[in-house]
């Protein structure tokens, strides 16, 4: 174990942050994203100079400050019956929604659309509570699985519990070492077949058993596994997703879009409901709110209870 002393400059918001950090062997897995690094780091009592470091801020996180319109990034089914948790880069809400509904007619937000460092405190000073949840899949109870770029945790939402991470998405899943998941992943959603979640990336997918971390059918096309995406703009990406609690029905977005499918684990045999259409024209909830504008995304010093 080593402490390190931390001056931090966010080049995405511009301030500087002072924090001492304790790190455990495994000091890469600690995303170093989005900021300028000056300090001095003490090792076995030792103080040793640390080189500036500065990685540029990857391109949508910029966007996120330059008034590019955001829709949905992540979404998770609840246990609760008919709900579900929407993640809009730094925000986030639980919906109520009727299964099987193409078009919601009695869908409600539950919460106020809000940072996600004020539902999650745990999340407050880390990647996921800054910048955003990228995908996440629900597991047993109120446990989850979450991540944004090469960065991932399991987490116990309910009671606001990090049980493990944030991690290295190939630390976590071996299995995705040497693939392009390791880099991040765009979407999940569980199937209805055991321990078993989809997983997208660009125009890829594979489908893994979370519980033994091991593949269960290999990395190939989306429109190999999903024919029935073929020509949709689903077929080079999938924004996100979740699976309904309908049993083999899944919610598929991108950008402003979204679209029903049936599916059928093991097999291609999948169907969509309906045609492709307009989230606010489905979710008549988010009227008024997506696209989310960058004010949406401004921080306070409040925010985060620090001095600038």
């Amino acid at each position: 174990m080593f402490s390190i002393w931390l001056m931090m400059y966010d080049v995405v918001k511009h301030r500087m942050l002072v924090e001492l950090v304790g790190f455990d062997d495994n000091f890469d897995v600690i995303p170093m994203e989005q900021w300028f690094i000056l300090g001095c780091m003490q090792i076995d009592g030792e103080e040793r100079k640390v080189l500036d470091f500065h990685k540029d801020a990857r391109k949508e996180d910029v966007d996120v400050y330059f008034g590019l319109p955001r829709y949905t990034n992540s979404t998770f089914r609840s246990p609760t019956t008919n709900e579900v948790y929407f993640f809009l880069r730094d925000k986030y809400v639980r919906v109520y929604y009727t299964p099987g509904q193409v078009t919601q007619t009695n869908d409600k937000f539950l919460t106020d659309l809000g940072w996600i460092g004020y539902g999650f405190p745990s999340f407050q000073y880390n990647i996921f509570g800054s910048y955003g949840i990228f995908s996440s899949f629900d597991t047993e109870g109120n446990e989850a699985y979450i991540s944004r770029d090469y960065v991932c945790s399991y987490i116990d939402y309910a009671n606001d519990k990090i049980l493990s991470g944030p991690i290295r998405i190939e630390l976590m899943f071996s299995i995705l070492e040497g693939t392009m998941f390791k880099d991040g992943i765009d979407s999940t959603f569980r199937s209805s077949k055991g321990k078993e979640v989809y997983l997208f990336h660009g125009n890829k997918y594979c489908c893994m058993d979370y519980d033994s971390k091991q593949l269960v059918e290999p990395i190939c096309n989306i429109t190999d596994g999903y024919p029935i995406l073929k020509g949709t703009i689903f077929e080079d990406r999938i924004d996100a997703s979740f699976v309904s609690h309908n049993e083999n029905q899944a919610y598929l977005f991108k950008e402003e879009n979204y679209v029903l499918m049936n599916f059928t684990p093991g097999s291609t045999d999948d169907t969509l409901v309906d045609i492709v259409k307009s989230i606010v024209d489905g979710w008549s909830c988010f009227k008024g709110i997506l696209p989310l504008e960058d004010r949406q995304a401004d921080y306070t010093s409040d925010e985060f209870d620090f001095e600038e």
